[in-house]
């Protein structure tokens, strides 16, 4: 089974945030709700979403500042839901970096029909230069669309976390990604000293479910006090 993809809801309307969550957890969305921007930034850094909902009208923070904060370290896919109509909001959101801007009253369907493009757009692009869907290498094939990880035909099971990383090493594969750089990337700005050896944990475990010998790998290499490489995805 290959993971879900996770979603933090950031609206401050309860009655419009359990519509949200109920409409996604019932097509297969792991979701997770904030009322407050400050919650939601705390959310984002710390839960691995692969999509935020954002409204912009929030009690503590407006949700453009939110915005510029994301964008300042991730392309995390933002998708504005706000009861502000007019023209001139919405390009000031979009320019600030928001992927899309629903207006409410807003149906499923076109709800649903906007993440799945956003998804599609970010799997597929991600933060780097790869631009195809799928990575290969030799016994490795990692579906960025299904999220699904297989080794020689068989699913290879990750955590949330280890297919973050795995994910981020090979849409960057062949470049040499510094310790700092992954941080930022999975753990936010907000990251202490102790994300270090979290990295090398989840490395040391990624490793053990890949490479044949941990010890002499294959895919992902270590830079010695630089970071990691993965291989560049085969033609």
């Amino acid at each position: 089974m290959s993971l879900k993809s996770t979603i933090i809801i950031i609206e401050d309307e309860k009655s419009i945030c359990n519509f949200i969550e109920t409409t996604l957890i019932s097509n297969h969305y792991k979701v997770i709700t904030a009322s407050t921007g400050q919650e939601g930034l705390s959310f984002v850094t710390s839960c691995f979403p692969d999509l935020v909902l954002l409204d912009l009208g929030l009690p503590d923070i407006d949700g453009i500042d939110i915005i510029k904060q994301i964008r300042s370290w991730s392309m995390i896919p933002i998708i504005v839901i706000s009861a502000r109509t007019q023209e001139q909001e919405k390009v000031l959101a979009l320019d600030s970096g928001c992927d899309d801007y629903l207006t409410k009253p807003f149906g499923t369907s076109e709800l649903l029909a906007r993440i799945r493009t956003a998804l599609r757009r970010h799997h597929a692009g991600g933060n780097s230069s790869a631009s195809e869907p799928v990575y290969t290498y030799e016994d490795l094939t990692i579906d960025f669309s299904k999220r699904l990880v297989t080794l020689k035909g068989e699913e290879i099971h990750l955590t949330q976390i280890e297919y973050k990383l795995v994910s981020l090493l090979a849409k960057n594969g062949g470049r040499v990604l510094t310790y700092d750089y992954i941080i930022n990337h999975i753990w936010g700005p907000y990251a202490d000293n102790n994300n270090n050896q979290i990295l090398r944990v989840n490395m040391a475990h990624i490793r053990r479910k890949l490479e044949k010998n941990p010890a002499e790998p294959n895919y992902i290499f270590t830079e010695i006090g630089v970071g990691y490489r993965m291989r560049e995805s085969q033609p």
